[in-house]
Formats: C-alpha cells, structure tokens, sequence
C-alpha cells in the first residue's frame, strides 16, 4: 500500500497501530507544540538524539511538511491530546483544535527498520501477534532542555540470542531513526518492572531462547510533555505513526 493511500484510510476513520503497514516506506512520530515551546524541544532533540532524532519540523500552523504530503490533522489513525501535562483525549481528527502556533515535529521512528530485520531473518514478535509494539518508561533520564525533561523511553522487541548481533548490526545503519538498541537483556537495569505491562503499546511473548533487545522511543517527547506539565501538545497516538512520503532506504547509512 502507498502513504497516500493508507493516509486515506485513516482520513476515513480507521485506527489501527501502523507496524507492517507500507513496508519500504518511512514513518514517523509527530509531536506539536506551540511555537513558544519550538526550541526547547529542538534543543530537547538534539540533546537526545537516539531517543529524538528529528526528520522534519513544519512552520507554525502548518499542517504538512516536506516529508510529508498529507495532512497531520487528519492522516494518522490516532492522536493523544496534552493540556498542562495531563493526556486528555485520544482522537482521530484534530482539525478543530490545530493551532495557528503550533509547531509540528516529525521524528523518526523505529518501525522503519523492521522491514530491514525481517529481510535479514530476525522475527518482529509484535508482527506475528498482530499487536502494537510494547514501549517502557524507563529509569534513565533524558538530558533537560528548557521547559522538557523526564525519562527515557524505549521499545522493546525480543529477538532470538544467535540472531541479537545482527539485530544490533543492522539497526546501527539506522541512526535516523533510533539506531542500534540502548539496552540489551535485563529489563529491571533500565528501571523497566514487568515486560508484560508496557506503559504503551500491547505485550508480546518471549519464545524460548529470545533476548529483549530496547531501542530509544520517539515516544520519548510526550514523556517529556508529561512531566513539565506542558500547557498544549499534540502527539500521535503511539505506535500509530505519521507514514511519510520518504523511503527507509533513504535512512540506511551503510
């Protein structure tokens, strides 16, 4: 399916996570801010950038960018509303409540990758339960910027020991888009609890022999978002991406 045509469908209504979708094309993590908060989260991004490595950023009030030809109020299967830090609303269409100030950012997304580990023979658990990825608020805390600061957060896939070198391999091409893993094996030594109770996302079953394998989470803004109490903000609902109109070749480095 083309961006254009999956854009469509959530134009018309459809929420559904984005993993798999559009295989070949890149997506991403949209987070809006008003134009007041811009800097702090490009200077939030640039002082984590594993964890917010940004791929575009619109002017204010626009509600498209140069990777993206659709249009962010109303072309991404879920959004999550934020007022004084508080999520307040998960939408399909935010078109009413777009602002003239806000500042959309378009930050990478490792969805982009997974066509890469699954060409190279590494299962994506989270595919094959037809689930949203499991993502995790960690204990490692993001360098502050400004008005942001809060946790890390991570997703987590779990890959079967002989193939975590390739994981590690091929994901490190992708720095655009999160890059290699922060995080390999114990989950309790990132402050992560209980694998089967992510703070977003579905659980997905470890098979006998599989590693969890964590990668830095665009996800990572709206933690951000949460813990200064931010004003105004609109984010995707996670793992329902922004799919844009670029190819996730164009992100491989190797």
């Amino acid at each position: 399916m083309t961006p254009s045509a999956a854009r469509q469908l959530f134009r018309d209504g459809l929420r559904t996570p984005t993993a798999g979708w559009c295989r070949g094309w890149t997506q991403a993590n949209l987070l809006a801010v008003p134009s007041s908060l811009a800097y702090d989260l490009l200077l939030f991004a640039q002082r984590n950038p594993r964890a917010c490595p940004v791929l575009d950023v619109g002017e204010p009030g626009a509600f498209r960018t140069e990777i993206f030809a659709g249009d962010l109020r109303t072309d991404l299967p879920g959004y999550r509303v934020y007022e004084d830090g508080v999520p307040v609303a998960d939408l399909s269409d935010v078109t009413r409540i777009w602002r003239a100030d806000l500042v959309p950012f378009l930050i990478g997304c490792s969805f982009t990758f997974e066509d890469a580990l699954l060409r190279a023979g590494v299962p994506m658990r989270h595919l094959e339960a037809g689930t949203n990825v499991p993502m995790y608020v960690t204990s490692v805390p993001c360098r502050p910027a400004g008005a942001l600061a809060g946790p890390l957060v991570v997703s987590m896939r779990p890959v079967p020991a002989a193939l975590v070198a390739t994981a590690v391999k091929i994901t490190s091409r992708y720095p655009a888009v999160h890059g290699a893993p922060v995080h390999v094996g114990d989950p309790a030594a990132i402050g992560v609890a209980d694998l089967a109770a992510p703070d977003f996302g579905d659980p997905v079953p470890l098979h006998p022999g599989d590693v969890p394998l964590f990668w830095a989470c665009g996800v990572t803004p709206q933690a951000a978002v949460m813990a200064g109490g931010i004003r105004f903000a609109i984010g995707h609902l996670p793992g329902h991406m922004a799919i844009t109109d670029v190819r996730d070749h164009e992100f491989d480095v190797a």
